[in-house]
């Protein structure tokens, strides 16, 4: 790299946006593990077009990172270089469209799941409860196929929209989705602006009697008052995440501080002063010890962005991301 290039600034070779640009931004206090590292540059893109216009006019190389409300995320502690995308007030719109009896949401991508949850209730519109019960927002959902409670967003999206790498617009199918288990086969570099979801009439009472069994069975089982993010590994084929790490004696582990929830062990605690490294060292550990009792290998759901704090790549623990 010249030395010009090598000591510019990133945010100075960035085009102009409506929304705001920040350097050296904290991330911490916006994901849910309150731990991590900076982002280079934080973009909150005033809306879609302004958005669109700065993917298409930024330098090729520079990578973008999307982020929603830091619900299932780890952020290393050395921070995420490039440009990491927030989406705001602008991409949170819910509404239902179509004809009436077609039961239909359209939501924006920075909408949180559970107030597409809500806005479904209020318009008699059953089949969208699972959503109560998971943690952040519609584009995080859409990445990795979320789901709770016996429903994932394949069962109900009808299509979505994302913008590519260059800033272009495209419409995505439910095949072109491609959900599978906690996953979806859109390229990493899409972001992604809304879904259209499907529902069934359903009467507000029902609806809501069945967000209040979700709310309950999620206070019972699981540390929601704490700094966690959420289910740290997805249930292999054919047994559970939790019981497998409760066999391998491994509820209550701590490293440095970060703990294994005594409450539900499939979900990793920042206890208060944990750095990332202590969150991400003890999700290894017990995949480690998992393998050792009983020859799984878990793999993680928590998606883990950026670089330790040596700056240096991590070590490859198999595939990253939702």
């Amino acid at each position: 790299m010249p030395a010009a290039r090598k000591n510019e600034r990133l945010i100075d070779r960035l085009p102009p946006v409506r929304g705001r640009l920040a350097e050296n931004a904290a991330l911490a206090p916006v994901t849910w593990f309150r731990a991590g590292g900076p982002a280079e540059v934080l973009f909150r893109p005033a809306d879609a077009e302004d958005l669109a216009r700065f993917l298409a006019g930024k330098p090729a190389e520079v990578p973008v990172t999307a982020l929603g409300v830091g619900s299932n995320l780890l952020v290393r502690d050395g921070g995420v270089p490039g440009v990491v995308i927030r989406l705001g007030r602008a991409f949170a719109r819910v509404a239902r469209v179509g004809a009436p009896e077609a039961a239909t949401l359209e939501a924006g991508a920075g909408a949180l799941d559970l107030n597409v949850a809500l806005a479904a209730l209020a318009e008699g519109i059953g089949g969208l409860e699972f959503l109560s019960g998971v943690p952040g927002t519609i584009g995080g959902a859409l990445r990795m196929n979320a789901g709770a409670y016996g429903r994932e967003m394949k069962d109900v999206v009808i299509e979505a929209e994302a913008l590519d790498r260059r800033g272009n617009r495209e419409r995505l199918t439910l095949a072109a989705l491609g959900f599978s288990y906690r996953h979806s086969a859109v390229p990493e570099d899409r972001i992604f602006l809304s879904a259209r979801l499907r529902g069934s009439p359903a009467a507000p009472a029902e609806i809501e009697a069945r967000m209040a069994e979700i709310k309950a069975a999620r206070e019972a089982t699981q540390p929601l008052r704490t700094r966690t993010g959420g289910s740290t590994f997805t249930n292999p084929p054919g047994a559970r995440a939790w019981e497998l790490i409760e066999k391998a004696g491994c509820r209550g582990l701590r490293r440095g501080g970060a703990m294994v929830s005594e409450k539900h062990c499939n979900f990793l605690i920042n206890t208060g002063a944990a750095s990332a490294a202590d969150i991400e060292a003890l999700g290894e550990e017990v995949r480690r010890r998992v393998f050792a009792a009983t020859g799984v290998v878990l793999e993680w759901e928590i998606r883990r962005i950026g670089v330790p704090a040596s700056g240096l790549a991590p070590a490859a623990t198999g595939e990253e991301g939702r």
